[in-house]
């Protein structure tokens, strides 16, 4: 089996090149002196990978924590390691433009401060643009750190940018910020034994989150744009890394920007916090095209995550084993679950070519080969794999206590599991002691041991994420439950949700069987957009809608501002609303929306 070469430094050179300055300490701080970054943390990375650490994402990892300024190209430079994404700054005719501002307004402000500080021709240099290469938080959320207030400068994002934004930390935002919690593991130890990273970056930083909407959209491939005298060519490629997402080219001093579509590990095609599945064909069809594009005019790529490749040779190579290795995953799933074959089983199965085995890029660390072949099978075939037994399964609590039953009890479940890890069979180890959690969530034997376990295969895994939810598992296990100190729905959010959006995320929260017996209609009257909406909630479901000419008056009417609207659902406050009609229906329709849970159990019942 062909697998890379540790005695090749071909990254660690790159990682190194054109490194100008660091940030001494590493340590980033909000206003009231709560740590938000913490580089410097990683500094035991430096020593020999122990027994506790797999021996590739040891690597990788090293390759991660190297944090300071880099000259990449002409005119072109890089912020690495204050956060989980990069930050670029490319040098205009007046000022500079700021590519991808990480995710806190207080990292972001830090990586300004030390290009400032080693530039000196940069000192004066106002910022002149903000381009967000794609809508993941860490693109975006610490542009209020780079962006004085007040400040009238052009915001570039891909088409759809503000809508994937907002509705990723919307609808689904609660459940996915815990599991990041498990992914991204900010609350373990950093340490041999600990977090040692996550793959793509070494961890999220938890400051605040702003976000400056987009004033220039990119529609179109092809399209140019000159920002500050610079000339920029785009390329909009929706539906890969993210659904809002562009790469783009500086033909002038030959480099490409590849967003987050090319980077150095298998990606995710579907992210463990969870997401809407991302398709490897069209992925694998946009690095085809960015190929033809870019890489016979390009002299060095960067991205928003890890290092610089450069030269025109390994700039084709880069991208045509990135493209080749999400196509063979497509591909080939296709291929077996065509045959047959389940997500499950077709996981077990595949095997990467070669060529891309021993290429470091195109390792696990972040996606994984068995993750995402069954992404793969989701996206075309959905949860049921066919088999029947598997149509209608108790929950997982209920199935637990019906196991352990068959197996004679906790303790021979308990038993029975010391054996396969005797044998060293962690894996299925696990699969009988979460039963015996789930079927005996008091029981300290069952806890101790499958958290155990847990820390074993998370010790050995090379995937960071994969890593982080073992061990993460495990911490909670023990008792010590994780905080969710990052809060996506910040007010710079919250404010560029549309109205529509709100009233979603109000429908969301519905109680359906406290709310069947309520048929109640409100209309809301926007004096501050000309708009005006009815909500009518019945049989548990809060449908919004334009209330036609003979739709008959509703049991309220209110007329207001958005920021009203915002205020009232954020603090309850009907200050300077307007109502006509009996205001008990408003209580009534906020009476029955539940508050998301923010701290939900994940390895207990």
């Amino acid at each position: 089996m062909s697998e890379p070469r540790f005695e090749d430094r071909t990254d660690f050179d790159d990682a190194e090149r054109g490194k100008i300055g660091a940030l001494e300490p590493c340590v980033v701080k909000a206003a009231n002196g709560r740590v938000v970054w913490d580089n410097d943390a990683y500094s035991f990375l430096s020593g020999p990978c122990p027994d506790s650490a797999n021996p590739s994402l040891w690597r990788q990892s090293q390759l991660c924590a190297e944090q300071g300024l880099y000259h990449v190209a002409e005119g072109i430079f890089q912020v690495r390691g204050l956060d989980l994404s990069n930050i670029s700054f490319v040098e205009g005719s007046r000022g500079v433009i700021v590519i991808d501002p990480l995710i806190s307004v207080e990292t972001a402000a830090a990586a300004l401060g030390l290009y400032r500080a080693h530039r000196a021709s940069a000192v004066d240099r106002p910022v002149t643009a903000v381009i967000y290469t794609h809508s993941h938080g860490d693109h975006f959320g610490g542009v209020r750190g780079v962006v004085p207030t007040g400040a009238d400068v052009p915001i570039i994002a891909p088409a759809g940018f503000l809508e994937h934004a907002i509705s990723e930390n919307v609808y689904a935002g609660t459940a996915m910020t815990r599991r990041a919690v498990y992914m991204y593991g900010p609350e373990l130890e950093h340490g041999p034994g600990g977090q040692i990273g996550c793959g793509l970056g070494q961890t999220t930083s938890t400051g605040t989150i702003s976000l400056i909407p987009p004033t220039l959209d990119i529609t179109r491939t092809g399209q140019e744009e000159v920002v500050d005298g610079v000339r920029i060519v785009f390329q909009l490629t929706p539906g890969t890394e993210a659904p809002a997402e562009m790469n783009f080219h500086f033909p002038e001093r030959r480099a490409v920007c590849m967003a987050e579509n090319a980077t150095h590990n298998l990606h995710n095609l579907l992210t463990l916090r969870g997401a809407v599945v991302r398709n490897p064909h069209t992925w694998a069809n946009y690095l085809t095209e960015a190929l033809a594009l870019f890489a016979g005019k390009s002299d060095v790529l960067f991205a928003s995550h890890h290092w610089p490749t450069f030269g025109q040779d390994r700039i084709a190579a880069f991208l045509t084993q990135q493209r080749d290795l999400y196509a063979y995953l497509h591909d080939q799933t296709l291929r077996m679950l065509n045959q047959g074959y389940t997500g499950i089983e077709i996981a077990e199965m595949i095997e990467l070519p070669p060529a891309l085995r021993a290429a470091w890029h195109a390792r696990g660390y972040y996606g994984s080969v068995s993750h995402n072949v069954k992404a793969i099978y989701q996206h075309y075939l959905g949860w049921f794999d066919g088999n029947p037994a598997h149509l209608w399964e108790h929950p997982p609590a209920e199935s637990a206590g019906r196991y352990v039953e068959c197996m004679g009890g906790t303790e021979a479940v308990i038993s029975k599991a010391r054996g396969y890890i005797s044998g060293g069979d962690l894996r299925f180890a696990a699969q009988l002691l979460n039963h015996a959690v789930f079927a005996d969530p008091s029981s300290v034997a069952a806890r101790s041991l499958l958290a155990e376990v847990y820390e074993r295969l998370g010790h050995g895994a090379e995937n960071g994420t994969w890593r982080n939810f073992y061990l993460q598992g495990a911490q909670e296990l023990r008792g010590k439950l994780a905080a969710t100190d990052i809060d996506t729905m910040g007010p710079d959010l919250f404010a560029a949700l549309t109205v529509e959006q709100v009233f979603d995320s109000l429908a969301i929260r519905v109680n359906g069987p406290k709310a069947w017996d309520i048929d109640v209609t409100i209309d809301w009257k926007f004096t501050d957009l000309s708009q005006q909406v009815r909500l009518r909630l019945a049989n548990g479901v809060l449908v919004q809608s334009t209330a036609p000419p003979d739709a008959g008056a509703a049991d309220l009417t209110l007329a207001l501002t958005k920021p009203q609207l915002l205020k009232m659902i954020a603090t309850q406050s009907l200050d300077g609303i307007q109502m006509d009609g009996d205001p008990r229906h408003l209580a009534t329709l906020l009476g029955v929306l539940d508050s998301p849970n923010r701290q939900f159990a994940i390895v207990t019942p």
